[in-house]
């Protein structure tokens, strides 16, 4: 009795993984959302250029920070679904598999992250240096020390790893 109970126990545990599918479904409603909005970047672009009034380099960067973004989503749907769901078995013979699907650890997930969030912090702050004369030096300081923030904290996540892996990372 104690057997099956505790062997049914262990299933559900482990069947519960799958809780996390739909999340992985509606990230993907994510990047549909991000690519309308890269939509409305464009026709802004084009709207600049036409007019001549506003920044295009600007305009550009948010086109760049939104796929950012979009990469970052899909790193988050391909390796937390084979971390923590289940392998996709879908592409393994393709040429157009990425080379980083499938060997993305939990830890190599964090650094990705840290690292698209510093270069998405990074747009927007190269976004208020652009266009400076028009950014309050308050809101400024903030984005910097925001920044810098993900910076330190990406540099302490790899020294962490390093330390626990003992660089056999």
């Amino acid at each position: 009795m104690r057997d099956k109970l505790e062997s049914a126990l262990e299933g559900a545990i482990f069947n519960s993984r799958w809780l996390l599918a739909p999340f992985y479904l509606l990230l993907i409603l994510g990047i549909l959302a991000l690519f309308v909005k890269m939509l409305k970047e464009v026709a802004a672009l084009f709207q600049i250029l036409l007019t001549g009034e506003g920044n295009a380099i600007i305009a550009i960067l948010g086109m760049v920070d939104v796929t950012l973004v979009a990469n970052l989503l899909l790193i988050v749907i391909f390796s937390g679904y084979e971390n923590f769901i289940s392998r996709l078995d879908i592409a393994h013979n393709s040429v157009d598999k990425p080379s980083w699907m499938g060997k993305v650890s939990y830890a190599d997930l964090k650094l990705k992250l840290i690292g698209s969030i510093v270069a998405i912090s990074a747009i927007d702050l190269l976004k208020g240096f652009v266009n400076i004369q028009s950014m309050d030096q308050t809101h400024l300081a903030w984005q910097l020390g925001i920044h810098l923030t993900f910076v330190v904290s990406g540099v302490l996540f790899a020294v962490m790893d390093r330390i626990a892996f003992g660089g056999k990372h």
